[in-house]
């Protein structure tokens, strides 16, 4: 699991290397942004030999070699890179204000990550966690068994909850709701509560083409109206047969980062996420 910020930022003397500027293609996007410290670096503004000179400058900087605060990178075959376009970086000695502000920035971008709640925390649900809880995304696991809440990755929110179907409420617009818990009908609650709204980017429970006709049907015994076109059943798609939770985890992250980026990118009144 990636550092902590601020735990980074208490350990030692740091530069702030920071995309300014990008002329056509780059690694990443303008306002991307690591730390280098003497021996350590925190994230990554692209990687290659555009990443090792930007710091081999910072580290100068934290030794007093050089003053010079940005760098003008043409991304060619000049560095041995074919990006061809070209970066201003910026770079500036952490101070006490300089951490707090990116502090606060951080707070802001953790605050504005799309939601992920995962009902159900097997081997699926947990491969789920896992996977999930390596990207910019705000996870969620609820179970009904509170041992298999353990364990989890720390970054993970957890909820013992006697009925799972009550908190899909809860969730907030532009969110997913993944549903793999250990009962089939508990499974049709959820899916039920969750179809019942229009403000969330992915709904998606697993099993098979046989378990989406009976849902179909316990629905309609149901009086519920709607149709699965919002369902995603199976999850992570018929292309790759293979029922391992982590190749399975893999497949439906992909889902669900697609689905919340396109509900953000389109839907960004009712979203209050940013697209990733």
């Amino acid at each position: 699991m990636p550092e902590p910020l601020t735990t980074f930022l208490a350990q030692a003397p740091a530069i702030l290397v920071e995309i300014e500027a990008v002329k056509g293609s780059s690694p990443r996007e303008a306002g991307t942004f690591m730390l280098v410290s003497a021996t350590r670096i925190w994230e990554t503004i692209g990687g290659g030999q555009f990443e090792y000179m930007a710091i081999d400058h910072a580290r100068a900087m934290l030794e007093g070699r050089t003053n010079v605060d940005a760098l003008d990178i043409p991304l060619g075959p000049e560095i041995g890179q074919c990006c061809g376009g070209r970066t201003l970086l910026r770079f500036t000695r952490v101070t006490k204000a300089v951490s707090a502000a990116l502090t606060e920035r951080m707070r802001e971008v953790e605050d504005r990550q799309p939601a992920v709640f995962i009902f159900g925390a097997g081997h699926v649900g947990k491969a789920l966690a896992n996977s999930l809880s390596l990207l910019p995304l705000s996870v969620s696991v609820i179970e009904t068994r509170r041992e298999e809440l353990i364990g989890l990755p720390d970054n993970v929110s957890t909820h013992l909850a006697a009925m799972p179907e009550a908190m899909v409420s809860d969730i907030p617009a532009g969110a997913a709701a993944i549903i793999v818990t250990h009962d089939h009908a508990l499974d049709f609650l959820i899916a039920k509560e969750a179809l019942g709204r229009n403000d969330l980017a992915y709904v998606g429970m697993i099993g098979s083409r046989t378990k989406r006709a009976t849902f179909a049907n316990w629905l309609s015994r149901e009086g519920h109206g709607g149709t699965l076109d919002n369902l995603v059943l199976p999850i992570g798609g018929t292309v790759v047969k293979d029922k391992r939770p982590a190749v399975i985890a893999a497949l439906v992250t992909a889902e669900v980062l697609h689905a919340v980026h396109r509900f953000a990118v389109q839907c960004p009144a009712r979203s209050g996420s940013a697209p990733l």
